[in-house]
Formats: structure tokens, sequence, C-alpha cells
């Protein structure tokens, strides 16, 4: 017989967005089941560097951010390329905090879920979500998991669903909502080297410019060719425990995007890296190379239906400017969670949806002109030429490229903000929304 348990909300996938949008419905009282296939603490594929936006979120849940709690808190960004090296500070502004953060994704997402429980919501870990329980109206009405190591069939039921399961999306896939394939898209990939030289930072480091060894300098002689231009883009995170999180990513408007091996990309970068920082000896390497798919600028929608809302990658919320998800998956959770929480203050039927449909409006106005003017960026930037040609004219101007630090991070102030924050914001208004 199929066990059955009842929630107000039922939330799939203990990362980022559905712990955040756990604690937000948990602390207005609502009932909440949140369903988590591993478990912790877990590992997962991600830079661990975390930008104010990310920062401001982990106050709002009031997660303690300082540095005797583990964290490794940075004051900026660190551009690479063009020959320059620049060091950008996070804006100060009213709306974010001025500092990011690193911590290791293995211990990360466990004390968001943490923060959860303790709001209230039920964890229930090792409960793998294998689809949705539908009423005769084809709305979904609960969810089926496959629980334990006998992975013994259980059932959940909730008027409301959220799907916080990742870049797999297997809830929305299982509801027939494909991705769009006229999204950006990225794939990261990524490794920890042990390396004392640069264990600590003030700064997240970001590489525009990534170099292989010539041909001939791979073959051990000295080649008086330059080094060749990769596509793509890099970063080094010191994690302050003697490690270093160090990727790169490529995007689908670049010609190599899924006809390269992006692990030897990987290793031919590091390899021109300086020998005491250890990235380009094996022996100093922590684990394999691994990599996951950024799902970018709406890739997936309706972000609403039938009784289900898409959280964080599961409805494509990455920034396609620079990557970033664990921000735009806990902004969209909490988000989510406040619009959950008035819509089951109203009767089910005409009423509850029509609050529940605010859901994809609001993500719309919020990022929609943002994610367009991304669209674009990605295109022009998957070419390595033109990404040469932009940093060379762009990185010796620190003026400009305080704006585009503003820009590709989307820290802005919405009202009473500088000129650089007027000229963004009115530029988002102004594109189209995705």
């Amino acid at each position: 017989m199929v066990q059955t348990r009842e929630a107000d909300v039922i939330v799939v996938g203990a990362g980022p967005g559905g712990s955040a949008a756990a604690y937000h419905l948990a602390r207005h009282g609502l009932s909440v089941l949140l369903l988590e296939k591993s478990e912790f603490p877990r590992e997962k594929v991600c830079g661990d560097g975390l930008t104010p936006r990310a920062v401001k979120q982990l106050i709002d849940m009031g997660v303690d951010t300082s540095e005797k709690a583990g964290w490794v808190r940075n004051r900026g960004l660190r551009v690479i390329g063009g020959g320059i090296r620049l060091e950008l500070d996070w804006p100060d502004l009213a709306s974010y905090p001025n500092y990011g953060l690193v911590r290791t994704r293995f211990d990360f997402d466990q004390m968001l879920a943490t923060a959860a429980t303790g709001a209230g919501a039920t964890l229930l870990t090792s409960h793998n979500v294998s689809g949705p329980v539908l009423d005769a109206a084809g709305r979904v009405v609960g969810v089926t998991a496959q629980v334990g190591p006998g992975k013994e069939r259980q059932e959940f039921r909730a008027p409301l669903v959220l799907a916080c399961d990742g870049v797999s999306a297997r809830f929305a896939l299982a509801l027939g909502m494909a991705k769009r394939e006229d999204r950006p898209i990225g794939v990261a990939v990524r490794r920890y080297y042990r390396s004392a030289a640069r264990q600590s930072d003030d700064y997240l480091e970001s590489w525009l410019e990534l170099r292989s060894p010539a041909p001939a300098q791979r073959g051990g002689g000295r080649s008086l060719r330059e080094d060749e231009l990769l596509p793509g883009y890099g970063w080094i995170f010191g994690m302050g425990d003697g490690r270093v999180n160090v990727g790169l990513g490529v995007l689908n408007s670049s010609s190599a995007f899924g006809k390269t091996n992006y692990r030897t990309m990987l290793t031919d970068w590091l390899s021109t890296t300086p020998d005491d920082w250890t990235m380009n000896d094996e022996s100093y390497a922590e684990g394999p190379i691994q990599g996951a798919a950024l799902p970018m600028g709406f890739n997936r929608v309706p972000h609403y239906t039938r009784g289900v809302m898409l959280i964080g990658d599961a409805g494509g919320m990455v920034n396609p400017f620079n990557g970033e998800g664990i921000a735009y998956a806990m902004e969209s959770g909490t988000l989510a969670a406040e619009i959950a929480v008035h819509a089951l203050a109203r009767p089910a039927g005409p009423e509850r949806e029509r609050v529940l449909r605010h859901y994809p409006i609001e993500l719309k106005a919020r990022y929609g002109g943002y994610y367009r003017l991304g669209g674009w960026f990605v295109k022009l930037i998957g070419n390595p030429q033109v990404m040469k040609i932009a940093t060379r004219h762009g990185m010796p101007h620190p003026m400009l490229m305080k704006f585009v630090l503003k820009l590709l991070a989307n820290l802005t102030d919405p009202r009473g903000g500088d000129a650089m924050d007027r000229i963004i914001n009115g530029l988002t208004r102004m594109a189209p929304a995705v």
C-alpha cells in the first residue's frame, strides 16, 4: 500500500532556491515538505563564489555570514584580460551589502536546509521525486517519490508544488515542459587544487581571456607563436582552507560549444599559470574535473502552470552576463514563497489561480529586460576575437569597467542610485522582456 503524506506546499529539491522558498513559506506558518534526493552534506558543481546579491538573500534568511562562521569574504572582482589586471570593489549600494563570499557547496546547501527546518519546514532526504500526481483535470496535486535505499514508492499531496530540482528539471520534464533552444545556455567545469599561493584573496578573480600553450610548446620545444586564445572565461576563487576553486565556462554562442573537450581545455589553460600556484601540477589536484550546464535567460517556461512553480535553474534563471545562479535561485524561491502565502490564503479556484499566475508576471518584470540584454551580450562574446577586442579597448578604462561590473553583476539601486545605476536601470526597462 502506498503511503500518503500531506502538506500546504511541497518543495522538490533542497538546493539554495528550494531551501530559501521553504524557509520563507514556513516562517509564514505554512506546513512545508522539503524533499531532497541526496543526503547532506553533498558535493555540487559550483564556482563557490557569491556576489552581494546572494549575500543579501543569506542575510534575509538570518544566516551568519561572518568569517568566524566559516565564510571567506571578498571586496570585489579582479578582472584579467588584454594584458591588464584590474581590481574592482563591489559597489556601495543601499540595496545590497558591499561584500561577496566564498564557501564550498559541500556544506553550503546543508546550512540553508538547516535554516529552513529551523523556521519550521520538514526536510526529508533520500526522497527522489519521480513524478507528479494529477487530479482529473490534469492539475498537479502532489508528487510521488522513491524513498530510501529500497526505493519504496511514497506519495505526497499538497495544493501547490515548487519545482527546485536544478538544471535537470526532471519535474518540469515530467509535465512536458521542454527547454527553449532559442535561449542562452552555458557549460562550466571546475576543479579544486591545493595552492598555498592562491588559497586566500580579497577578490574573486575572473579571466576574460584564456590561453593554452602554442602547439610547439606542448611538445617541449619553444615556440615563437603567441599562446592560443581559447573560447570562454575562467575564474580562480581562493577557498581560505589551502585550496582554490578553478574553473571555466563556455557559452552556446561560441563555435566551440559542444565540440570541445572542456576538461582538456581547463588543464590547457592551467598549464600556462605560474608554477608556484601549483595549478599546473596534477599532484596538487583534489578530485576530478566536474562539469554542469548553466540554463540561462528563462530557458524553460511557463514558470507557473497547473499548480507548479519553477524556481531557479529549473526555470532557466542563471544570469547570462556572469553565469551566476545561486542568487537568482534564492530570489525566485523567496518571491514564489511570498506569492504562495497570499495564494493559499484564498479559496481554491479562480481567486487562488489569479494570485499564482502573478508569479511569472513578476519574474518577467524583475529580470525579463535584463536577461534580454544578457542574451545579446552572450551572442557578442561568444566570438573570442570580439572578446579580445572588447578587453583590449575596455580594460584600460577603470570607470567603464566599474560600469561593466555593475551591469554584469546586476548590482544597482533601483531608486536613488548614481548615474550608472540610472543608465543600467533604463536599459533594462527599455529592452523587450524575454
